[in-house]
This record gives C-alpha cells, sequence and structure tokens, in this order.
C-alpha cells in the first residue's frame, strides 16, 4: 500500500488560462467562486491548460459562498495581481482592487500560478489574507485592506511543494501545502514569517484491504493529494485522487477519476482512512478543496460524498458505498 501513497503527481507545464464571466473562457486562473448580486452565485471552472470549456454551478442568495476568492476574480497583468469584484447585476460598478506589485525571488518564477486563496469574503476586510502559490518555490501572501500592504515572499526548498496548491487554515492561521505523494505537510506562520515551515510526517491508519484488481488499478494511476479545512468542525481531511488518462484531445491529456481516498488527520500527523466524514461533504476543484455542511444548497442535503467539478469531469464520489476488496 505504500507504493499507492507515495506516487507523484505529473505537472501540467502550459500556461494557466484566466477565467471570465462570459460564456467564452480564456486566458486565466484555473478555479474560483463567483458571488453575484442578492440573486445567485455562480462557482465557475476553468479549463488549466488551455481551452475555452467551463463549468458553473448555482446556490440560493441566502448560502455562503463556496471559494476562498469569495467573488472576486483574480487576474495576473504585467507582474501585477489584480481582484475584480464579479456581479452580475449590470447595474452596479465593480470593485477592482490591484495588489502590490509582484517581487520575483531569486531562481523563481511569478508568471504560472498554481492557486490563489483567501481567506475572507473580501479583499476590503481587514484581516484578509490573500495567498498565491506559483509553480516552483515561491509562496506568497499579503493583507491587501492594510494601508503598508506588501507581499511576504517565502521560498521553499523542498521540491515536494513545488507544483501542489495552498491552503489557508483559519484553524491554525497558517498556510498549508500537501507535499506531492502526500506524506509531507509543510504549514508556514502568518505571524512568524520564515522560509522554514512546521513539517508534518503523516503517518497513514485504517488502509483499506484492496482485491488484486483494486491494487492493480491504483498502481497504474497517478495521484494529486488535496488539503481540506471543514468550515463547520474545523476538522482537516486529505483527499487522495488516483486518475488516469481518458483521452487526448486536440493535443491535451483529459483525467478521469478512476479512484479517492479520504483520510481524517489530526494534530499528531494520524491519516485515519474513513468513509464517514459526517454531516458534510467536500468539493474539489482545479483551484481549492472545500467542505460544507449538507445543509448547504450544494449539498442538496446529502452528507457524506465527495463532488470534483472540473472541466474534466463532473461527478460524486459516495463514501460510504467505496468497495475495495472487489
Amino acid at each position: 500500500m505504500s507504493l499507492l501513497l507515495n506516487q507523484h503527481s505529473n505537472l501540467c507545464f502550459r500556461k494557466p488560462v484566466l477565467v471570465r464571466s462570459s460564456p467564452h473562457l480564456s486566458n486565466g486562473l484555473s478555479s474560483l467562486s463567483l458571488q453575484t448580486d442578492s440573486q445567485t452565485r455562480v462557482l465557475l471552472c476553468a479549463d488549466p491548460c488551455g481551452g475555452n470549456r467551463g463549468i458553473a454551478m448555482t446556490m440560493r442568495k441566502w448560502e455562503r459562498s463556496i471559494g476562498s476568492c469569495g467573488g472576486w476574480l483574480p487576474t495576473l497583468k504585467d507582474g501585477v495581481l489584480r481582484l475584480r469584484e464579479v456581479n452580475l447585476n449590470h447595474e452596479t460598478d465593480r470593485k477592482r482592487i490591484s495588489l502590490p506589485p509582484l517581487v520575483t525571488l531569486p531562481h523563481c518564477q511569478t508568471q504560472y500560478v498554481t492557486n490563489v486563496a483567501m481567506s475572507t469574503s473580501s479583499p476590503e476586510e481587514e484581516d484578509c489574507v490573500v495567498a498565491v502559490k506559483f509553480l516552483g518555490p515561491q509562496l506568497s501572501f499579503c493583507r491587501p485592506a492594510q494601508s503598508n500592504s506588501e507581499w511576504i515572499n517565502i521560498r521553499m526548498t523542498d521540491p515536494c511543494f513545488f507544483s501542489s496548491p495552498v491552503m489557508l487554515s483559519k484553524k491554525n492561521e497558517m498556510l498549508r501545502i500537501a507535499g506531492s505523494g502526500g506524506q509531507l505537510i509543510g504549514s508556514w506562520d502568518l505571524q512568524n514569517h520564515s522560509n522554514n515551515p512546521k513539517l508534518q510526517i503523516l503517518r497513514f491508519q485504517n488502509l483499506p484491504k484492496l482485491s488484486e484488481t483494486k491494487r492493480e488499478l491504483l498502481e497504474s494511476c497517478y495521484t494529486s493529494e488535496h488539503l481540506v479545512e471543514s468550515i463547520t468542525t474545523s476538522e482537516t481531511f486529505i483527499v487522495k485522487l488516483y486518475m488516469k488518462t481518458a483521452e487526448i484531445d486536440k493535443g491535451i491529456p483529459r483525467k478521469k477519476t478512476e479512484a479517492i481516498m479520504v483520510f481524517r488527520l489530526d494534530e499528531e500527523g494520524n491519516a485515519v482512512y474513513t468513509q464517514d466524514i459526517g454531516d458534510q461533504s467536500i468539493f474539489l476543484t482545479n483551484c481549492e478543496a472545500f467542505c460544507f455542511p449538507s445543509s448547504s444548497s450544494l449539498s442538496l442535503g446529502r452528507p457524506n460524498f465527495v463532488k470534483i467539478v472540473d472541466v474534466n469531469e463532473d461527478r460524486y464520489f459516495k463514501l460510504a458505498k467505496q468497495k475495495w476488496d472487489c
């Protein structure tokens, strides 16, 4: 089973596409949530390797926003990250906020973005943190509402973090990244800035017994790992996806998820496999992972599942019905 938990994910070295709120998506970041006026909110996922495909979902006005971007569209141009309010009410002017110019650390790059995370629903809130994970060693964050706002730049040294997305942990007030393969988590304190993260080795427990067929299937897959923090219980989960290339579409490989495993993490680094995450569900997008209670309209009252919202696939995995011995 250790082989299945240590496979490294493949990288996409193409320039990420920026997301726009028009019917045709091009040139932007891979995935984010769009908050509209009082009528609806939309989750939009754009193709991370190019193309004009996208997925939109809606939910009622009284529900919380789904993504860390909280209704703000990040764009990167000429070394400046800008946040634009996404509002489908065309009678209302959209706010635009330019963050401080990015500073590229030596032997790093700031043109290709892995993901953008935001700690609150608006960058205008005093305690809001915007974090940008670039492909490679650089991780940057700032507090845009503060008068002396500037980027705090971190240079990571362990290559296992170079292609992984960043998660903002509200519980620990840290930036957290799962290393490729899922064996290691690095955490950077938002208050005490340091290039050296707090490292935690994960110990995987309660692993399911696999049939020979299932084992061969998983060993033929490549993996990606997603950290997610519950907005209601503050529990932390790591979701491991096992994927294969389903087809080649105009020279671009399209992935299909063959299986998933969910592990509940504790403070000691124990990662316990579970098929029961309680009265909540996990959503995975190209940008970040989110964990919502079943009362959310996105969950449709159905708890204990993982939904993948991606240009390549849009599907549910019911955790309680997973079978590994057949």
